[in-house]
């Protein structure tokens, strides 16, 4: 680390107090990006695999021209008629499923779930929630509690193990008799909320299970879970956050996952940087949340978010990087599976959202987690960014702008393959 970067380092945490969260064994400064790229203060470039929020790509100058004749013209709050906001929610609302009918704007992914459980309660009359035991939803009061929630009491609370072929949760088992076994989790779950005061509200799930590690799902488990959450009078939540705005190849990831929840919502990419969420839901639900809560957020619903909004889905529709996620993901995809390692576990994801489980023994299938880090680290160092992650944080979390193209895939195997020696001799 250079003094300067290190200074800076020092700053923050001045500042911001200890333990505030910074990515690498050597923190990074970043002045710039472009693209797929971005710039640290030393001028150096590097591939970025990792970050969501800008999805069309840093700086696309269609979002940036759009940010700024808003910003030049009028931002104001929510409770104002804007034609712009208007026309956007109009446009969000088609994207999704014909059933999802309305929309409320949030700022967060995190207050986008927490809408999405007020509406659910609200729905229904009860304030219980299923969610994976390697959840991550959000950072409020109440969408943290769903963080981890395994082994975590809360009357309001259930968890279960999330599906996974990989790690299953008993050997030997067909998919089918697998994917029996995790829904019998959840019917655990559901019979427990049910005979308690609370009852059943919903079960909230990202449909691609990202934080838990992008797993192989058996069977058609999430359309089964959907079915036994609204027989017992629930209903489901798809988290988006990440999953949505064409990372997997489709437009949502509950299309992925082959189901249609009662409610999806949305954040990080949406905006492209300008904080901006939300929920889609029915008409009813929607209402009946306004008409209980009195909603209001002063950010939320602004002319500026529109803009922002309206320029992202301006980019993925007119260069097609739903398309454009799902060829360079699958040409991704292959090039990591023929690379003989004996790091690598598995390979698993949909479009341009991959995970890489790294493991000291691959028949045992035992995580790694200080061996990904060093991945992660000597990737760095090289001029390439990802993350680890997962259940075990061993999975190398392979996330990049949707503009991704195939050279850039094929420079990052090249860097991939000459790292792994690099780890395997070190």
């Amino acid at each position: 680390m250079n003094e300067s970067t290190r200074r800076l380092a020092e700053r923050r945490e001045r500042v911001f107090g200890a333990g505030a969260k910074l990515f690498y064994d050597e923190p990074l400064e970043l002045v710039r990006g472009e693209g797929v790229h971005v710039f640290d203060a030393e001028g150096r470039r590097y591939l970025d695999l990792y970050n969501n929020v800008p999805c069309v790509g840093h700086a696309h100058p269609h979002v940036v021209r759009s940010i700024q004749r808003q910003v030049e013209t009028l931002n104001v709050h929510s409770r104002y008629l804007h034609e712009g906001v208007v026309r956007y929610a109009e446009r969000i609302v088609a994207r999704h499923h014909e059933s999802l009918e309305r929309v409320v704007f949030t700022c967060t992914g995190s207050e986008a779930n927490e809408v999405a459980i007020g509406m659910a309660r609200a729905a229904t009359g009860k304030r219980g929630i299923v969610c994976s035991d390697r959840a991550y939803h959000g950072n409020t009061e109440l969408v943290h509690k769903l963080t981890w929630a395994g082994g975590r009491p809360d009357p309001e609370l259930r968890a279960v193990r999330f599906p996974q072929r990989y790690r299953p949760v008993e050997e030997g088992l067909s998919d089918d008799e697998l994917c029996e076994r995790y829904l019998d989790d959840l019917r655990e779950a559901i019979e427990s909320l049910t005979a308690s005061d609370v009852g059943l509200a919903c079960l909230v799930v990202c449909p691609l299970f990202a934080n838990e590690g992008l797993p192989d799902v058996p069977g058609d488990y999430l359309a089964r879970a959907a079915e036994l959450v609204r027989e017992a009078g629930g209903l489901v939540v798809a988290d988006e956050v990440q999953a949505g705005f064409a990372r997997s190849g489709q437009w949502w990831g509950y299309e992925t996952a082959g189901f249609v929840p009662d409610i999806a919502t949305m954040g990080k990419p949406m905006g492209a940087g300008v904080p901006f969420a939300g929920a889609v839901a029915r008409a009813e639900l929607v209402e009946r949340f306004r008409k209980h809560t009195g909603y209001f957020n002063t950010f939320a619903a602004s002319p500026l978010q529109a803009a922002a909004g309206a320029a992202v889905l301006d980019v993925i529709e007119e260069e097609r990087l739903d398309r454009n996620a799902r060829e360079v993901g699958a040409h991704l995809a292959e090039g990591l599976r023929r690379i003989d390692c004996p790091g690598i576990g598995d390979v698993r994801g949909r479009g341009l959202f991959l995970g890489v489980d790294w493991v000291n023994d691959r028949e045992a299938r035992t995580p790694d987690r200080d061996g990904a880090r060093r991945v992660v680290n000597r990737l760095r160092e090289r001029g390439f960014l990802l993350e680890s992650a997962g259940a075990h944080f061993n999975v190398l979390k392979i996330r990049p702008p949707l503009v991704f193209g195939r050279d850039h895939a094929d420079l990052f195997l090249e860097a991939f393959e000459e790292t792994l020696r690099e780890v395997s001799r070190s």
